[in-house]
């Protein structure tokens, strides 16, 4: 008998030992913070999207456009060439200097050696601010609606979090007068994310102000993240970071998903203190070790040969933009200007079945195939609105503005 049949017969290995448990209840039960935490909103409702094939997509966030070639071609030399091992804990030095060097476009100074990290995608270094900075029972205020993953991010590193309205009125503007209604004076941690995922709202430089006094009156620590901030299409980025007294309590994250069309190559990267990097990075090399190394290889061809590229993405964006801001309001159809990213936010509770915008948002997929997210899958901000995504072609958003008329007929 070989080592291995010897260890199967021992180990429960067997096919027998398997049928002795094959049909029983499993011995694995949910954590409670994991137990309290919902399934997606977002693919809930897009796994019966996915059965159908005539529908239109405006509800999944990921661009339509293939990653650049520049990029694609470097993780392809990279692979040929063997560089298949781990990369240092806090990823490629020439990547970290290639990104410091980046975000001086929005007046962001960071040392390559101490002060960047990269990571496996932007939601790692989300997920890893949550966990090196929020302790059991800390309060996170996170401005809703929000983005799917901060809540469960925060409950599964023991925080509570404090929902922050947000108005539709406002433009999705979050103010200091809204942070402390909602009691954020006594949080521990406040969540941005400028330009906002799922309204596609910004923030000019006086409204940054404000919430940066707001932060330094009350001690909050940040976490920004700034991953449409190349989307920006109505003035100038606005970074928290770089007002006065907000560096040395900011950690500002980003990456190469949404502007360089690399989602699947997951990579992202943060950026604060040293201290904050330290803690971040320790949890990054026990969790992760190191982000992927091919994609690292790509992002560095990204920064150093990709910007034109990006500018013909983000000029393609805003001309889709406009026109589902204005196709929306020729309906009737209440909708802020989205400022950024690449998300609208309409308003449909005057059309929708007694003001239910989930209920509007699956009659729509129906009856004429178009999938769009309803606003409560962000949060009890999102009410009574629906999230649509023009990161799709032209032609299939005027097909699905077509149908949405219909479909209010």
């Amino acid at each position: 008998m070989n080592g291995n049949d010897d260890r199967a017969e021992t180990d429960g290995g067997t096919a027998e030992g398997s049928a002795r448990t094959e049909g029983g209840p499993s011995r694995f039960a949910p954590a409670d913070r994991v137990e309290s935490v919902p399934p997606s909103g977002i693919r809930e409702f897009f796994e019966v999207a996915e059965n159908r094939d005539d529908v239109i997509s405006l509800g999944v966030g990921e661009p339509d456009f293939t990653a650049p070639w520049a990029a694609r071609s470097a993780a392809i030399d990279s692979l040929e060439r063997g560089r298949t091992s781990y990369t240092a804990n806090r990823g490629m030095l020439d990547l970290r200097e290639a990104i410091a060097g980046r975000v001086t476009r929005y007046g962001q100074s960071y040392d390559p050696d101490t002060e960047i990290l990269v990571t496996t995608g932007a939601s790692e270094a989300v997920d890893l601010a949550f966990r090196a900075f929020v302790n059991p029972g800390d309060t996170v205020a996170l401005p809703t609606p929000t983005y799917v993953s901060y809540e469960p991010g925060v409950r599964f590193a023991g925080g509570e979090p404090l929902p922050v309205h947000t108005h539709h009125e406002d433009d999705w503007a979050l103010t200091p007068e809204a942070l402390l209604e909602a009691g954020a004076d006594e949080a521990d941690v406040l969540v941005l994310c400028y330009p906002n995922n799922p309204t596609g709202a910004t923030m000019d430089a006086d409204e940054m102000d404000a919430v940066a006094d707001f932060c330094r009156e009350h001690d909050l620590l940040v976490i920004a993240d700034e991953i449409y901030a190349a989307l920006t299409y109505e003035g100038d980025h606005q970074s928290i970071a770089t007002r006065p007294g907000m560096r040395e309590r900011t950690v500002v994250i980003n990456g190469f998903s949404k502007a360089y069309a690399m989602t699947g190559l997951r990579l992202g990267y943060a950026m604060g203190p040293e201290t904050a990097i330290d803690a971040m990075t320790k949890v990054h090399q026990y969790a992760m070790l190191s982000a992927p190394t091919t994609a690292q290889h790509a992002a560095l061809a990204a920064i150093e040969r990709c910007d034109d590229e990006v500018e013909r993405m983000r000029r393609e964006y805003d001309r889709r933009r406009r026109y589902v801001v204005s196709r929306l309001r020729e309906l009737g159809i209440d909708v802020a200007e989205p400022g950024g990213a690449f998300y609208a936010f309409p308003r449909v509770a005057d059309v929708a079945p007694e003001g239910d915008a989930r209920a509007f948002a699956t009659e729509l997929l129906e009856a004429e195939g178009v999938a769009a997210v309803p606003g409560t899958a962000f949060g009890a901000g999102g009410e009574g609105h629906i999230r649509i995504s023009y990161a799709t072609g032209l032609d299939d958003l005027k097909e699905a503005m077509a149908r949405l008329e219909r479909f209010l007929s």
